[in-house]
């Protein structure tokens, strides 16, 4: 049985060795166990069996016991000779990319995306911590960008500062496209629109919207109608600029706001949650540069709503 890393307070930790990983990258299309052993002569097929067998090998990222896996030329085939590799599992948290510099996790509603004065441990931030140094007690995981905490969807995460300050510090030119999913009170008659405004903060930490340059940060929402059915919209919102609570903030200045917000105008909350995700994250890697595109499906409750 796989080995599955679970995220539990206070659970002990297991003696870190260094992992010794062999890495090989297939020129024409093979099955993985056939590959394998053209590649690692030096060891038995029984041996190289345990190895699949026990979580021991990764393709593209994910690990696999599958003898005929198919591989194609450019894959990238890990071997952990030491030891299995983890397997990420938490009810709240997918998993979505991992490698040597980022993390994008499909994150659930209701977790915190990093802690607060009070809350310290149970966010992504520190679940994900946990995880990485479990694998080796060397790694770090830094803090990229946040969403609300009953807001779910795509997040991304750095693995060095380095990483982390060039998505930070170049964000409007790394980010291609962020999109969102938004089930709205009410049917919008119009098929799309744009949202300008600036929005400022009160003592009550609520966000307001304001014509006044010099009150509020500029914020830009664009959106587009899916369908509507049963007094619901179904939204595509992309942002040109992210600010805490825009799209809440923006939707109720529509006079359609999110469903289950009652923070922001909401009457109604059908699935008990704020009915918002971020649906597509798409950004230039900070450190190879390749075009990284993520999308999620409607998530189901949505689907059921409208």
């Amino acid at each position: 049985m796989a080995k599955i890393f679970k995220t539990k307070p206070g659970a002990e930790r297991r003696p870190f060795r260094p992992d010794v990983i062999e890495t090989y990258t297939p020129s024409e299309p093979s099955e993985l166990l056939k590959f394998l052993l053209s590649v690692m002569p030096q060891r038995k097929r029984t041996n190289v069996k345990e190895l699949l067998g026990h979580n021991q090998v990764m393709v593209n990222g994910t690990v696999t016991t599958l003898f005929n896996h198919p591989l194609q030329p450019g894959d990238e085939v890990k071997v952990n000779i030491t030891r299995e590799f983890p397997v990420f599992y938490n009810r709240r948290i997918k998993l979505v990319y991992e490698d040597d510099d980022i993390l994008v996790i499909n994150k659930g509603y209701g977790l915190l995306s990093m802690g607060t004065d009070k809350i310290k441990e149970g966010t992504a931030y520190s679940i994900l911590r946990e995880y990485l140094k479990w694998k080796d007690p060397r790694n770090k995981i830094f803090i990229v960008h946040r969403l609300d905490r009953d807001t779910s969807g795509l997040m991304m995460f750095a693995k060095s500062a380095y990483a982390k300050e060039r998505m930070q510090h170049n964000w409007n030119n790394m980010v291609i496209e962020r999109k969102y999913l938004a089930v709205v009170e009410g049917k919008v008659e119009e098929e799309e629109g744009t949202i300008r405004s600036y929005l400022a903060e009160n003592s009550q930490h609520e966000v307001y919207s304001t014509d006044n340059p010099k009150e509020g940060q500029l914020a830009v929402t664009r959106w587009r109608k899916i369908r509507s059915r049963k007094g619901y919209t179904l939204m595509e919102v992309s942002l040109d600029t992210g600010r805490k609570n825009q799209i809440r903030v923006h939707m109720k200045e529509l006079g359609h706001p999110i469903a289950g917000d009652r923070r922001y105008g909401a009457k109604s909350s059908p699935i008990h949650r704020l009915a918002l995700h971020a649906q597509t994250l798409r950004f230039i890697h900070p450190v190879t540069g390749k075009d990284m595109n993520f999308s999620t499906p409607v998530p189901a409750a949505f689907d059921g709503m409208v």
